[in-house]
């Protein structure tokens, strides 16, 4: 069926063809004059160029299809594909000279500053909200330097207004416009989850071309996300960490029980290592791109990312107080934790000068000979004593959890985000999970004798 509706085309393609040069020879007349005579030939002789045309045309369509579909014929589908399919796969198989290409815009192309330190790039990740206003204004306005971190917006979707936003702040941002706008086939069960493949795809794209320009680091942001102050002077402080240590594999800006009720607002300057990916904010090298890219999932990126065979042991850096916040209530997560816990996160309003702090503390050597240590140095408590405020000793205490039940029910009772993501409980470390809790500093722990997670708690 495929083959004969092609064959249709070609043969009213080769019909018109002649149509249109007996028209035309028709037209010249016989009784004409000496310069209509002259206009006549130059109109029989385009004809014949056309007719040429039109044959060699012919010539390469029928070709095209003797080779794709009568050579091998393929077995009998469920469905007969519309014509306009096979049209789109010939139009790729002849030459391109006849398809106007748009110019993508131009990525800045510096990748270090005259001082030797690297440009980071801001990849922010936009389709339809034109509230990503809210986002570009956040980063024009904190942003230290224009050079050193170039605001890249690429856009999904091609929502007319969203590029309106995005154009109206001119050589302050960069737009970039993902290419690929064709639907997604999924599997029935999976057609609510369509836009998740569809982010995943724009991920996919957006980062091959970013960092195809040669930069170091690339600084994630979605279009729903507004910054702390020191949301750049943050990344700038830790960078380093990540070609220092092989064991760290991002920077988040986010903290997800970041809650105000269980943060220590009094500590705006304080980090942790966390085996959870964060997200939300967040900065990855060149390296793990290379390594990720190559295996790059159709959907659900970031639970992908956070299974054991990406993670491979490797953590990132995450805030005490957050440096990024959502605003972004309708999305394809159809608002999934915003009100329970999203819209409560505490956005820092503090400047820390992270690129005068010593860093090195964050480093896996330093940070398990310290922190793993003193944890579990500290008293055990119940969450009704720390509730009650029972507890007559001063400073951090821990409560311990042994079962995926026992966590469960504590982490609700605290306040704390409850899931799993491939065994791991959001922010945790070796299984710690450390939050601020009536004015102390609380560590939800395993046992000492933790062997690691299990997948199975998720």
């Amino acid at each position: 069926m495929r083959t004969r509706k092609v064959l249709l085309v070609i043969g009213f393609l080769v019909t018109w063809t002649y149509a249109t040069y007996y028209l035309l020879l028709r037209q010249t007349g016989i009784h004409t004059s000496r310069h209509q005579a002259l206009q006549a030939y130059r109109l029989n002789s385009q004809a014949r160029d056309a007719s040429l045309q039109s044959h060699h045309l012919a010539k390469n369509v029928f070709e095209f299809v003797k080779l794709k579909y009568l050579a091998k014929q393929p077995p009998p589908v469920a469905s007969t594909p519309q014509i306009s399919i096979v049209a789109a796969e010939i139009s790729a198989e002849l030459p391109e000279q006849h398809v106007a290409k748009v110019a993508p815009a131009r990525i800045p192309t510096k990748t270090y500053l005259a001082n030797g330190e690297p440009v980071f790039p801001v990849l922010v990740f936009a389709c339809n909200r034109v509230s990503v206003k809210k986002c570009i204004d956040n980063l024009v306005q904190y942003r230290p330097s224009v050079e050193q971190f170039p605001i890249i917006v690429s856009q999904d979707c091609g929502d007319e207004p969203t590029k309106e936003t995005i154009l109206s702040y001119g050589k302050q941002v960069t737009l970039i416009e993902q290419p690929d706008l064709s639907d997604i086939t999924v599997l029935p069960k999976e057609k609510k989850f369509k836009g998740y493949y569809k982010i995943a795809r724009h991920y996919g794209w957006a980062l091959n071309t970013t960092f195809a320009v040669g930069f170091e680091f690339v600084i994630i942001v979605e279009d729903d996300l507004n910054v702390a102050p020191d949301f750049f002077e943050y990344f700038l402080g830790t960078h380093k960490l990540l070609k220092q240590d092989p064991s760290l594999w991002c920077v988040s800006a986010w903290n997800d029980n970041g809650k105000a009720a269980v943060v220590d607002a009094a500590q705006p300057e304080l980090l942790y290592r966390t085996d959870f990916f964060p997200g939300l904010g967040w900065m990855l090298t060149k390296e793990l791109w290379a390594e990720l890219s190559v295996k790059w999932p159709k959907s659900f990126w970031d639970d992908w990312i956070r299974h054991p065979a990406q993670r491979k042991d490797r953590v990132c850096i995450r805030p005490e107080i957050s440096r990024t916040r959502t605003f972004g209530k309708i999305g394809v997560s159809n608002g999934l934790f915003f009100d329970k816990y999203l819209k409560h996160i505490k956005l820092s309003e503090d400047f820390v000068q992270f690129t005068k702090m010593n860093m090195s503390y964050l480093l896996k050597d330093n940070y398990d000979n310290t922190f793993l240590r003193r944890v579990y140095t500290y008293p055990i408590v119940t969450y009704d004593e720390l509730r009650r405020n029972l507890i007559r000793i001063e400073g951090p205490v821990r409560i311990q959890y042994t079962t995926r039940e026992q966590y469960k029910r504590t982490t609700k009772m605290l306040g704390l985000m409850d899931d799993f993501k491939s065994g791991v409980p959001r922010t945790a470390y070796h299984g710690i999970v450390s939050f601020y809790y009536n004015k102390r500093r609380v560590h939800l722990a395993p046992n000492a004798n933790w062997k690691g997670y299990e997948l199975s708690w998720s």
